[in-house]
């Protein structure tokens, strides 16, 4: 019972769902590395239990999953209590207050191993007194406390286990971030808004569909119905990374990778279950990158939707999955667009671009430009042999473009990537290089150099130089 696949955040996560039950708004989640007994301790303000419902929370199984649960209520087998907190600790113990009274019990997988008998133990008045963060505990509300943290250190001792630790806390933030977005941002209807904090360190919710940003498309809603219940699917196109700001792009890129997390976000009572997962009804890739669809469905729908008992996996029934289908099918040709948007722009907005693309029998291939102004300048002065090479180095040149290279680079950081540009004090200098290369001490032409000027992608940095340049130089 131990292994059923429970990491840090995974177990967090799901003793939170008990307390957003139980109608809770603040949890506090302390993780004490200095105590003779090191102690991770999970509190809320919730209603608490009385001295029965501690007893009757500490036993396996506590409630049917086919008995029918209140509609905001986030659990599923009556096991995540004992079954999380057993998969990191030896020892779990539970302290419920309600009007200012405390009661306590406690599983201890040692006295088990001893006694050989399921045996739970409960507190007197001084051992609850005993209990570390008691005191953190109001008139109401639960405390739960994983000691024996044999899970938790990965058998290391000293700087190595705080580092561990606090790696696997740094995860456990982003974990709940995203989880309980909803919840933290208080968009769940009927429920205040909650707040999680780590060490005193408050958990901000991570929203990962972007819709702060104004590029950020929704696309129509579609309803599925099933068994009278209700499941909504919310389509979301994200922006191109251009379209974020630098602080937006270094947040989304730091927790979430834009290939690996598209796909179906499944919610149940606006707790995100699974996500990550186009379910095989098509392969992950950059067509679909941007594309999020937010799925969520009542918990009347658990048995069709096949929850495991960490929450972390959903499956969706037949019916949605067919929409589903329906819904990717109209989103790819969207995400492809904003993905590939910069590019087509290149393409369209300029006269002559210095590369072409060609598609020729259902093959894509990218060219240097031959007819462009700077190759031709050049070519006029070149005699028949030496012309020759330089359209074979230009053949070449194209021949060997790192589609692939560019292809990983690009998709992994997009922002990162910039070609070189002129430095600012050879600006002026490189311009009137690229107008006696054109012109030849010719007639000029200020829209034909701008267009040209614009298609090398060299000044880009510098448009008001290069426009103040035109200007003087052109008039």
């Amino acid at each position: 019972m131990r292994d059923l696949g429970y990491s840090l955040e995974t177990a967090v996560a799901d003793l939170i769902d008990n307390s957003i039950s139980a109608d809770a708004t603040m949890i506090e989640i302390f993780c004490d590395l200095a105590r003779d007994h090191p102690t991770l301790a999970i509190i809320d303000n919730g209603k608490g239990m009385s001295a029965d419902e501690v007893i009757v929370a500490m036993r396996h199984g506590s409630t049917s999953p086919t008995e029918k649960r209140a509609p905001g209520d986030l659990g599923r087998f009556g096991l995540g209590l004992k079954t999380a907190s057993l998969s990191q600790c030896r020892r779990l113990t539970v302290a419920s207050a309600q009007k200012g009274v405390p009661r306590s019990t406690e599983w201890s997988l040692d006295l088990v191993d001893e006694k050989d008998d399921w045996l739970v133990s409960i507190l007197d008045a001084d051992e609850i007194a005993g209990l570390p963060f008691i005191d953190q505990l109001g008139d109401k509300g639960t405390i739960v406390l994983w000691r024996d943290l044999d899970r938790l250190f990965e058998d290391e001792t000293g700087m190595k286990r705080d580092e561990i630790v606090n790696e696997k806390l740094d995860v456990l933030e982003k974990h709940l971030s995203l989880v309980f977005h909803r919840f933290l941002s208080g968009e769940v209807r009927g429920r205040k808004k909650i707040s999680i904090a780590i060490n005193g360190h408050n958990v901000e919710p991570f929203d990962p569909f972007c819709r702060k940003n104004a590029a950020t498309q929704m696309l129509p809603e579609e309803i599925v119905r099933i068994d009278g219940a209700i499941v909504r699917m919310q389509p979301f196109i994200l922006p191109h990374h251009s379209k974020l700001s630098a602080k937006e792009y270094d947040y989304y890129q730091n927790r979430s990778d834009f290939i690996s997390n598209q796909g179906a976000y499944i919610y149940r009572n606006s707790r995100l279950m699974a996500w990550g997962d186009w379910f095989r009804l098509i392969p992950k890739g950059e067509a679909t990158k941007l594309a999020r669809v937010q799925i969520d469905f009542p918990n009347n729908l658990d048995e069709s939707w096949t929850i495991d008992i960490k929450k972390s996996r959903a499956t969706p029934p037949y019916q949605v999955r067919e929409r589903l289908r329906q819904v990717i099918a109209r989103i790819t040709g969207r995400s492809t667009t904003v993905h590939r948007g910069r590019g087509k722009k290149l393409f369209d907005e300029i006269i002559a671009p210095i590369w072409e693309r060609y598609a020729d029998q259902d093959k894509i291939r990218y060219s240097l430009n031959k007819e462009h102004p700077l190759v031709q300048s050049l070519s006029n002065g070149l005699e028949d042999d030496t012309l020759k090479k330089l359209k074979m180095l230009l053949d070449a040149t194209s021949s060997s473009l790192p589609i692939e290279m560019i292809y990983s680079d690009f998709s992994t950081h997009p922002r990162e990537i910039q070609q070189s540009q002129v430095a600012e004090d050879t600006v002026i200098e490189r311009l009137k290089a690229l107008k006696d290369t054109l012109f030849n001490g010719g007639e000029v032409d200020a829209d034909a150099f701008r267009e040209v000027v614009r298609s090398t992608r060299l000044f880009d940095a510098h448009m008001e130089i290069t426009e103040q340049f035109i200007r003087e130089e052109f008039a």
